[in-house]
Order: C-alpha cells, then sequence, then structure tokens
C-alpha cells in the first residue's frame, strides 16, 4: 500500500505513480494508494492517528500486507507506526536502496550501496532487535541481554562501515589516477546525467554502438561505463560516460555513498544532462538533477540539454527546429532534440560535440573558460 503525505511542498505527486514505478522496479504489487494533506508531519505517527486508523482499515480490505511512505520517516515514526497498524512499514529511502542493491553489478557499485544500506540500519536498530527488550534485573540492577545486543550491534556495525569506507577509497584513489592519465592524454571528457529513465543508456547505446543495459525502469543502469566516442568532423575521438540517473528527493546517503560514481560528472569537461522529453513533468525533472549537480559540486561544469524520446512526443508537441536554446538556472544553454530508439537528431548532436571538442583540441581549456568560447555556456 503506497501513502503519499501533502506538506504543501512543490512537485507533490498526487497519484503517486513514481512511487508505483520504485514499488514494481523493486518486485512490489501496488494494492492500494492513499494521499492525505498535512501542515508538517505528526512526531509520533507522521500522519496522524486518525489517518493512521484509515490506513490500517484500507490496506486490509485490499490485501496489502506492507506500507510505503512516499515520504523518509524517522526510526520512531517508522516503529509508532508498524506497532499500530500491525504490519511493516518502510519509506522511500529504503525502497531505492532496495533498488540499488538488486541493479548493482559491478564491485565497487555494491560497496556503495552496501555502505548507504548500512547507514541507513544504523539509525534503526532499536526497532531491528525490538524482540530483546530491556529486562530488569535484582536491586540494584538495570538493563539486559537487549540492551547487550543493541550496543553489540552498533559496534559491528560501525565497524561494516569503517571497512567499506576504506574499501571505497581504494577505488577512489584508481579513479583518479584513472582521471589523471586521461588528462594526460589531453582526453575530451563527457558525462551523461539525468533523471532516472530519461533513456541515458539508450543514447550512449546509439552514440558508440556499446550494448549496456537499458530498460524503461526506474534505475536499469547503476554502473558507471566508459567508452570512446570517435567525432570525425572534429578528428578525435572523446570518453564518453553513462552514469547512475537522479530522482526527486535523492537521500543524501546514497548522494554520499555513490561520491566515487558522481566524480566523473565532476570532473567531466562536458554534462549531456539528457531529458526525457515525452514526460509532462520534465521541469521538475530538469530541476531534481540541477539540486544533484549542485549538491556533489558539478553545477558549474558547461552542460548541453538533450531532449531524448523525440519518437514519443505528439506531434503537436514535436519542436520546430532540431536545435535551440533554453535558459536553466541563470544560464543559456544549447538544447537538442534527439530520439535515441530512432535515431533522429543523432548527427545534430554529434556535430555539436564535435564544435566543442574540436575547439578544445585547439585550445586549453583553462583558456576556454576564461573566455567563454563555444566550450562555456553563454551567461544571461
Amino acid at each position: 500500500m503506497l501513502v503519499g503525505v501533502d506538506l504543501g511542498l512543490p512537485h507533490f505527486d498526487a497519484k503517486l505513480e513514481e512511487l508505483g514505478l520504485l514499488a514494481e522496479s523493486a518486485g512490489y504489487r501496488v494494492a492500494e494508494r492513499v494521499t492525505c494533506k498535512r501542515r508538517a508531519p505528526d512526531p509520533a505517527l507522521f500522519v496522524g492517528s486518525g489517518k493512521a486508523d484509515e490506513i490500517a482499515l484500507v490496506a486490509q480490505s485490499g490485501g496489502a500486507t506492507e506500507v510505503l511512505f512516499d515520504q523518509s520517516l524517522s526510526p520512531a515514526q517508522q516503529r509508532n507506526l508498524e506497532r499500530h497498524l500491525g504490519m511493516a512499514v518502510n519509506d522511500r529511502t529504503l525502497l531505492i536502496l532496495e533498488i540499488f542493491a538488486q541493479r548493482a553489478r559491478s564491485f565497487e557499485g555494491k560497496l556503495q550501496v552496501e555502505l548507504a544500506r548500512l547507514q541507513y540500519l544504523s539509525t534503526r536498530l532499536v526497532r531491528r532487535w525490538s524482540h530483546l527488550e530491556r529486562q530488569s534485573g535484582g536491586i540494584g540492577m538495570r538493563g539486559g541481554p537487549g540492551e547487550t545486543q543493541i550496543e553489540l550491534d552498533r559496534r559491528m556495525i560501525g565497524e561494516a562501515i569503517k571497512r567499506t569506507r576504506d574499501r571505497l577509497e581504494k577505488v577512489k584513489r584508481q579513479r583518479s589516477t584513472q582521471r589523471r592519465q586521461r588528462e594526460r592524454r589531453d582526453a575530451f571528457t563527457i558525462s551523461l546525467v539525468g533523471y532516472t529513465n530519461a533513456g541515458k543508456s539508450s543514447l550512449f547505446n546509439a552514440l558508440v554502438k556499446a550494448r549496456a543495459y537499458s530498460a524503461d525502469q526506474l534505475f536499469a543502469t547503476l554502473d558507471t561505463t566508459t567508452r570512446q566516442l570517435y567525432l570525425g568532423e572534429a578528428g578525435r575521438s572523446v570518453s564518453l560516460s553513462d552514469t547512475v540517473g537522479f530522482i526527486r528527493h535523492l537521500p543524501h546517503g546514497l548522494v554520499e555513498a555513490f561520491s566515487a560514481t558522481l566524480k566523473e560528472a565532476v570532473d567531466a569537461d562536458l554534462l549531456l544532462h539528457v531529458v526525457d522529453a515525452s514526460n509532462p513533468d520534465h521541469l521538475e525533472q530538469m530541476a531534481s538533477v540541477q539540486e544533484v549537480l549542485r549538491e556533489i559540486g558539478a553545477d558549474q561544469v558547461p552542460q548541453v540539454l538533450v531532449f531524448n524520446k523525440l519518437d514519443a512526443v505528439p506531434p503537436e508537441r514535436r519542436p520546430l527546429q532540431s536545435e535551440d536554446q533554453m535558459e536553466l538556472d541563470g544560464r543559456v544553454l544549447s538544447r537538442i532534440f534527439v530520439s535515441a530508439r530512432t535515431g533522429e537528431g543523432l548527427d545534430v548532436l554529434r556535430r555539436h560535440l564535435s564544435a566543442r571538442a574540436g575547439a578544445v583540441s585547439r585550445d586549453s581549456p583553462t583558456e576556454l573558460l576564461a573566455s567563454g568560447a563555444p566550450f562555456g555556456d553563454t551567461p544571461v
């Protein structure tokens, strides 16, 4: 059962469509959906006791066995809701973590997901060990096996977090060495970024003739893949990287854990911000991507907007030209309309990339950034 609470914040998903897609991606079957409005979350139950009673009735009538909230719950709220509803309760954060755990394939990806999962569970030990309640002993005695077990578990998770961080640091050093080698070779690096399911992997495959996994689902690709893209008009090859997709309210723990992967975007010479042109909420999705880019320090990297899935856009909404400009966060960015599925507009995109890569091959990136030449973005 899906539950969403409208707290008056922008971009509330009243139909819980995205949460439903996340649930299906994690292997759930959606039985019921309930939304409500509140000025502020209830400290104990997030939705209040009256709405919690309603959720319990709807869940029972719909045959639901677990409740998924579209917002993040505190450990106390999660524990209180489970006691009140008599069934498992989880939130959007854990749902995304489950999907990441299922999809991670590389050693680095598995380490990043494991770190985020451990950080999430470390705040919920009291709920995980609720079967070991504090027991009263003899006179002057306090505590018992439950308290001891929680302390042991907290220490074990702390040690596991430290080990995972150390292993990830080694991966970061390896990536840093690879990036320095690319810099010495004067390689021009391009990273694909964008909202999940915007078609980044499909575009990546279409450009470099790769076979990276792509599917019409959220977070189909978690592991960074890098290939060489030859641009004939520029007479050189560039490095093209496909990165993990972003999503609204991406858990901070995941952003931190995936810093090694997201560093590809920070150190790129150019970002291809892939947008699902057929999605009516694409402007909100673009804002979510920009928010994550600011969080990882990549918001000032030059961008090109690539509006993908042109084949799914209704005829009355199709653009009049294949390339124009659009203002985003105070910058005027080049915008190119393509379809990775049919190949429409890919030649325009390649010519644009050739112009940028060719300019960098003639001049140093530092000089171009300082002068605001084609390499950079035009300020408003």
